[in-house]
Formats: structure tokens, sequence, C-alpha cells
């Protein structure tokens, strides 16, 4: 996608908001627990798939990569404390924990930019299962514009409202390069949506009731090439190797 110029600034009082700086989720649960909801999910899902109809929080913590009394500590957000001596009930955890994430219903989502990436989003099957519908894909590359991804017909650029509005979309997904996301976003939000996913290595500045969730694998690389050092270079030193892998 072309660069038009980067704000500086947005009106109305937008701010900054980076990945995982929102205070609290909804009903006040912490924001660290939303986060690893969907890691609770995720094995849930899993031991589902083997035919496990109970587990012990044990058990659940393990496969999902944390301790146990920080998973039950979660778990008491959703109102959820298992039978003690039986676990928890595997399909009755997986239905209380989707309706906490909001998944028990589908929500439209708009990708925003067909390029490499963008395409292999498109053609992911697995969204459906998880609750989001892709319903559109916008680009302004006119190479791009009319061709059909993953079943749907690139929009061009110019009826990203429309699109948006039409089939009311609620997430909206930016794959552009960094110079035009700000722009792209500024778009989406004027026209009604309400959450975000940015995978272009840039900061976005939205309204305060706007979530953004940042990707950027580029740091993730990073971050796994400074342990990768460290096991033939040990010598760093305790505060830098503490900061970096925080």
């Amino acid at each position: 996608m072309t660069s038009p110029d980067v704000h500086a600034q947005r009106p109305g009082g937008a701010r900054p908001v980076r990945d995982g700086q929102r205070r609290h989720g909804r009903q006040g649960i912490p924001e660290a627990t939303v986060a690893r909801l969907p890691i609770y999910l995720r094995a849930l899902g899993a031991l589902g798939d083997e035919g496990v109809s109970t587990v012990s929080s044990e058990a659940l913590a393990a496969a999902a990569g944390v301790n146990s009394a920080k998973l039950r500590k979660d778990l008491s957000y959703l109102g959820s404390y298992g039978t003690r001596g039986v676990g928890y009930d595997v399909d009755y955890l997986v239905y209380q924990v989707s309706r906490e994430l909001g998944l028990t219903q589908d929500w439209p989502v708009v990708i925003v930019g067909l390029g490499h990436l963008g395409h292999a989003l498109a053609n992911y099957g697995g969204f459906t299962s998880r609750g989001f519908a892709i319903r559109a894909l916008v680009d302004n590359d006119p190479a791009i514009v009319g061709t059909e991804v993953g079943g749907l017909v690139v929009e061009p650029l110019d009826r990203l409202e429309q699109v948006v509005s039409s089939l009311g979309v609620a997430i909206g997904v930016i794959t552009t390069p960094a110079a035009v996301a700000q722009d792209v976003c500024d778009r989406l939000v004027a026209a009604g949506v309400g959450s975000v996913l940015n995978f272009a290595p840039s900061v976005l500045v939205v309204p305060d009731h706007v979530e953004v969730r940042k990707v950027d694998m580029s740091i993730e690389l990073q971050i796994l090439a400074f342990h990768e050092q460290r096991k033939v270079s040990p010598d760093l030193t305790p505060d830098l190797a503490k900061a970096v892998g925080k």
C-alpha cells in the first residue's frame, strides 16, 4: 500500500496505547488474566479433543504452562472454582471461558493490507471455529483489488468506510506498512471499529474507548536472539538480563 503522511498527533485527546496497557478487562478482570484466558481455552480444547471430560487444576495448569495457584485465581474471576476432588468439567469450562472472551458469537473482521501476511491471514481457516468471521479484505494496490483471496474479493481502500458500515465490522486487522497504518487506523475508528489488531511495526494512537493489540514478530525474535546470545555469552549484566527477559 502507498504511504500517506503519518499524523504526529491525533485530535480529541487520543493517545498512544501499547499492547497490554489497558488497566483492566471486563467486569474488573485483570488484563493479565484476560491475556491468559485464550491459553486456557486452547489447552481445554486439546483436552476435549482427547476425550477428557474433567481435569484437575494441576493438570490444566501444566497444559497451559502456568502454576496451578495462578490458574485457580484466574478462573475464580469467572466464578469457576471447580469441584474439590473432581476438578473442572472441561466442556463447561470451555463455555465459561468462551463466554467471558465474547466467543459465543461471531465477530466480523476486516483485514486491511493484502501483502504476504494479510494474504496468509485471509487464507487461514482457523478463525471461524474460534468466533471470528473474516467478512472483508481491503487494499489500495490496483493489482490486488478485485482479486479473490480466501473466498473474498478484495475491496479498494476508498470503500473502507462503506465496507465497515455495511458489514457491521467490529475488529480491524492492519497488515499494512508502518507509514500507512495510522491513517488506516483512523479511518477504521471513525467508521465505528472498536478493536484493532496491529501487525504494522508502529505504535497506533487511538481514543481511549478503542482497544489495540500489537503483534510484532521482529521484537519477539530479538528477545529470542538475546536469550540465544546469553547461552554463549553468559557475562551480560544481571540487570540487563532481567530487563530484557521481562
